[in-house]
């Protein structure tokens, strides 16, 4: 009989934790619930919401100029249109450029729908169409966006003017990474743990990319997406299919089009160690790609925006230079044909 009262109390403590846990959970849900709601006006897409496929995917777009600049975001990343804040706002006073805001990213849906690179190409295009942005287009992708931008370059050469790699991925990248069939299962415990409220524990300094960007009502709306979004089914499925996406590309040839590619340290990456050499196997035999090599960790554009706008312009104007040069023999070919028929020649 005395043996059985210290498994009672066992028993009770138990209880005890488990009613206390209980409460813990229904208490931050509620929280979240309620701070989902006035966080309402602070979530109000800046983009447009453009209908693709029954579902709202978000563009932004700023300035003008003849060059189109379409910036890709890295996997799962919280809100694109906030995130290259840091280097768009350099290039708009020469170029026009837009923001594509996947599903499950930022301001647009979240929609469970086949994620291989042809539909998230497909997404992507007709988003931009809807926005009455126009190609050809100069790809600016960030890490996993690299593989969509060079299938677009393989699929429709003649929309695809360059390609400027903000550190982005190329297929070999993915012989270095995890199989995918676990992505869904784990994306989907971290969104129920976002959805019960427990993103609201962890730091906003942890949650924020680095760099001071971002206004503080910016830095609000970040947090504010990330619960809302953080590890959504249109994430999970993304990342489910990258080795797959990966895989598809290296089997096409590689795209003949002008790439500018900036490449860090590899920082941020499971992949330091080799990361550069990926990208000079890639670059191997390829005469029109340029490398810039980049002392900083995975997300660039937060801490080299200066120098590389000022190597993007370079670039874009050396895109210009052969244009410039077709046009000044157009004129000099008609000067002399004018002076031949004056001349009755």
């Amino acid at each position: 009989m005395k043996a059985a009262k210290p498994k009672k109390k066992v028993k009770k403590i138990l209880l005890i934790i488990l009613v206390i846990v209980v409460l813990f959970l229904l208490l931050t849900f509620i929280r979240h619930r309620i701070m989902l709601k006035q966080e309402k006006d602070i979530v109000k897409p800046i983009g447009q919401m453009i209908d693709v496929d029954g579902h709202k995917m978000c563009v932004y777009t700023e300035g003008s100029g003849a060059k189109t600049l379409v910036f890709m975001s890295g996997s799962g990343t919280i809100s694109p249109i906030l995130d290259f804040k840091s280097i768009y706002p350099k290039l708009t006073d020469k170029y026009r450029i837009a923001v594509v805001e996947k599903f499950g990213y930022g301001y647009s849906e979240q929609v469970d729908k086949p994620r291989d690179v042809a539909s998230l190409l497909a997404d992507t295009r007709a988003a931009l169409a809807g926005a009455g942005v126009e190609a050809p287009y100069v790809l600016c992708p960030h890490s996993y966006s690299g593989i969509e931008a060079l299938y677009w370059a393989q699929t429709y050469p003649d929309e695809v003017e360059a390609i400027i790699g903000l550190d982005m991925c190329v297929p070999e990248c993915y012989d270095y990474t995890r199989d995918g069939k676990l992505a869904v299962p784990y994306y989907r415990l971290l969104h129920g743990l976002v959805n019960l409220g427990i993103g609201r524990y962890v730091s906003d300094s942890t949650l924020l990319p680095s760099g001071d960007f971002l206004t503080d009502e910016e830095c609000k709306t970040w947090v504010a997406l990330f619960n809302r979004n953080y590890g959504n089914i249109s994430v999970a499925r993304e990342c489910n299919k990258a080795k797959d996406n990966a895989a598809v590309v290296s089997s096409m040839d590689k795209p003949e089009v002008p790439m500018l590619l900036f490449v860090s340290t590899g920082e941020g990456t499971s992949m330091q160690d080799k990361w550069r050499d990926i990208f000079y196997r890639y670059a191997d035999g390829m005469p029109d790609i340029k490398m810039i090599e980049l002392d900083c960790a995975h997300y660039i554009f937060h801490f080299e925006a200066d120098k590389m706008t000022k190597e993007i312009a370079l670039f874009l104007d050396g895109l210009t230079a052969p244009q410039r040069i077709s046009e000044l023999v157009s004129v000099c070919v008609k000067k002399m044909q004018h002076h031949a028929i004056n001349s009755g020649l």
